[in-house]
């Protein structure tokens, strides 16, 4: 089997050599295991399904979460010349969806949003098919302990069941112990598993706090930070308004390459600066945790932290994107006191009261449960887009229950206050590791049960000391960004995502 992986690794994906772990899953993969793997960000995971797709017999289905991450992984593979691949989500028109369907053996890769998997149709298509891998990417949003729990995902399991329950593969970068104990049980794993959990240690970055006392300094250190250090970089804020605002002071203050992203841009303006970025016509992206999914930027120096995120799941993701290329790289965390408020407002935010609650579930009782738009539940009872749709997976999930509207809401309620809760402790330990005056590298590690074995990393954190100097020396050529046609580039972008 060796000889054999090695010619496809040369073959289709012109490596030579497998990265740490990869050779492992895709072994225990094509022997028919069911696999949960545990990889650092940039580690490499998609090639632990992508390769053994030329030696498996049937399609495999790749359960992706974000459609920018879908869109980007599909038009990867067709750049190294396979055209056998799809994408079924929301944002293909039914008909070119029911094409696809029709005609489901005939490709390789079949990526999916796990909402578009909740369709009978598109499981009696599937189940046709005979899939041969059952990939589950970003795995974590399984399991109520993930940081990014997704409703859809808890039902995977029984999906897979559905079709004929082929060989399983859990891909994640960031779980506790909890989260791959919950990945297995849910997807519902056989007693014959394999688990491979690598360390999710990035020795090349750098982890600084530093501590302001006011928010003006912060962006006086921002200015400082941009003009200094070795580009590309990304900045991190707890909202839109702040990604835009911080935008346009870099751009103000004569900065050249500066470019935002979040997620109430259209998609024609996100691929623009994703391209930019991707490019390095752009050297700085201040962004929301909307922007980094899907990103394969090697070169990335510097993840700054201008609001920090609210559980250490987050953090490790997004400053994982820094340093791919293994050369050395910065994650600065900003903070001033006023800080530990917003994350905590954040995650208030995201559920919706017990009045709006009650409010809207009489509403729509009123309204015989029938459909009502979003734009109506905004007017009536208050919610935002995302506690709507909060409320919306769980009635969908309690429908055959026939309950009443004060047990719906108790039921509702009672769930609100559960995820609440693992929130706020995922946010208190997130602050406690802020806080820290030992060495954070080992902290940080520890959170995900692994052990820090290598002490004697240079530039390890600002607890055990960093040198900056190894991190300037901004490159001025970026500055110059090349006039591009980006009409045309995104014409030829939207076209290759419909080929």
């Amino acid at each position: 089997m060796n000889q054999q992986l090695g010619i496809v690794l040369k073959s289709y994906f012109h490596l030579e050599h497998f990265r740490t772990g990869q050779k492992e899953i895709i072994e225990a993969v094509l022997n028919g295991k069911d696999v949960v793997a545990m990889l650092p960000t940039g580690g490499g995971k998609s090639l632990c399904y992508q390769l053994p797709g030329y030696l498996l017999n049937g399609p495999i289905l790749i359960v992706s979460p974000l459609l920018s991450l879908m869109e980007d992984q599909v038009e990867q593979i067709k750049l190294r010349g396979e055209k056998s691949v799809i994408a079924l989500n929301s944002t293909i028109p039914f008909n070119k969806r029911k094409m696809y369907l029709q005609s489901i053996n005939k490709y390789r890769y079949i990526y999916a949003s796990p909402e578009i998997l909740q369709y009978e149709y598109v499981q009696n298509a599937l189940m046709k098919a005979k899939i041969s891998l059952f990939v589950v990417d970003e795995a974590h949003c399984i399991s109520q302990w993930g940081h990014d729990f997704r409703p859809d995902y808890s039902k995977l399991g029984e999906i897979r069941k559905k079709l004929g329950q082929p060989p399983c593969l859990a891909l994640t970068a960031t779980g506790t112990s909890e989260v791959l104990e919950d990945i297995q049980k849910i997807l519902q794993f056989r007693s014959e598993n394999k688990a491979f959990i690598y360390s999710i240690d990035r020795p090349n970055i750098a982890l600084t706090v530093e501590k302001h006392k006011t928010i003006d300094e912060k962006i006086t250190r921002i200015l400082h930070l941009v003009r200094s250090l070795k580009g590309p970089g990304v900045i991190y804020c707890s909202s839109r308004l702040w990604a835009e605002r911080l935008a346009q002071i870099l751009i103000e203050s004569g900065t050249n390459g500066i470019g935002y992203y979040h997620g109430g841009m259209d998609q024609e303006q996100r691929i623009l600066i994703q391209q930019q970025f991707l490019y390095d016509q752009l050297k700085v992206v201040c962004c929301t945790n909307a922007f980094g999914m899907g990103i394969n930027k090697q070169n990335i120096r510097y993840v700054i932290h201008f609001h920090f995120p609210a559980q250490l799941e987050s953090y490790m993701q997004e400053i994982g994107r820094a340093g791919r290329d293994r050369s050395p790289s910065l994650a600065i965390t900003m903070l001033t006191d006023a800080d530990y408020e917003v994350p905590k407002s954040l995650v208030e935010s995201e559920f919706p009261t017990y009045d709006k609650l009650y409010r809207t579930i009489y509403f729509l009782q009123a309204n015989n449960n029938e459909p009502v738009s979003f734009e109506k539940i905004n007017e009536q009872c208050g919610l935002t887009e995302i506690q709507w749709r909060y409320i919306e997976n769980h009635l969908m999930g309690l429908n055959n229950l026939k309950l009443k509207p004060e047990s719906l809401i108790s039921h509702i309620w009672s769930e609100i206050e559960n995820r609440i809760m693992i929130k706020q402790e995922k946010l208190r330990k997130m602050t406690n590791w802020l806080s820290t005056e030992g060495c954070r590298r080992k902290k940080l590690l520890a959170y995900f049960n692994e052990e820090y074995t290598n002490p004697d990393i240079r530039n390890c954190c600002d607890s055990c000391g960093v040198d900056y100097t190894i991190y300037e020396g901004n490159d001025e050529s970026i500055d110059q960004v090349l006039e591009v046609e980006w009409e045309e580039e995104l014409k030829m972008i939207f076209r290759k995502a419909s080929d």
